[in-house]
């Protein structure tokens, strides 16, 4: 399943930014894979920290082998020695287990945290261990599909935002000017971000100054 969106959300963020506008024309309609089941997405998201797409890609799918489903119960009916066996730290191993036994014991309802405000799920998801700000935000675009996610903690849409609009730095200033031009479709304006961000595309590079050689 991707993302949805269509010609309410890509229409109305041309007519607010012309500039974005030739960047969505230019790479046409993105699809972004979605995982609406919150556990496993924060599962998911804690495994991915600090290394790279292929080596993320290949644990979790260890872990899909290995458990079938990756829930609570399952999570909960083996040890940290096989979690770790997996390919993770043991700091990560540590934050799964602790997310699966308060969400086994009640202590998180993630049904309910699904129905708040995007604001208040920041505030819920962050108070878990190793779930911070950007990780939250991320669980807002690609589980619950929220509209309007526009992340400052994300390296990749900076860079894409530098790109598409041609700054050195797009400081938080700058960036809140952006997100409200943007809202309330930012989170399909992120995956254009990220679409350019990558490499993809041409036509776009990043203005921001090269760190000099020491």
């Amino acid at each position: 399943m991707y993302f949805k969106y269509g010609k309410t959300e890509i229409n109305a963020l041309k007519e607010k930014d012309p500039i974005l506008a030739k960047v969505i024309d230019q790479i046409g309609v993105i699809h972004r894979e979605v995982n609406h089941d919150l556990f496993s997405s924060i599962v998911n998201s804690i495994v991915g920290q600090q290394i790279s797409t292929k080596a993320h890609k290949t644990i979790w799918k260890r872990m899909i082998d290995a458990l079938g489903s990756v829930n609570a119960d399952t999570i909960l009916s083996t040890d940290i020695d096989f979690l770790q066996s997996l390919g993770m730290s043991y700091r990560k191993v540590e934050y799964i287990v602790d997310f699966a036994q308060k969400v086994k014991n009640k202590e998180i309802d993630l049904d309910h945290i699904s129905q708040l405000s995007d604001k208040e799920i920041i505030i819920e998801l962050s108070r878990l261990k190793g779930i911070g700000v950007w990780t939250a935000e991320m669980m807002l675009l690609f589980c619950l599909e929220r509209p309007n996610v526009l992340s400052y903690d994300d390296l990749a849409i900076l860079r894409g935002m530098r790109m598409v609009y041609h700054h050195r730095k797009i400081t938080r200033p700058l960036f809140e000017k952006y997100r409200r031009r943007l809202s309330p479709y930012c989170s399909v304006a992120s995956l254009y971000f990220w679409a350019v961000a990558s490499g993809n595309y041409e036509g776009f590079k990043d203005y921001a100054p090269r760190k000099r050689a020491v």
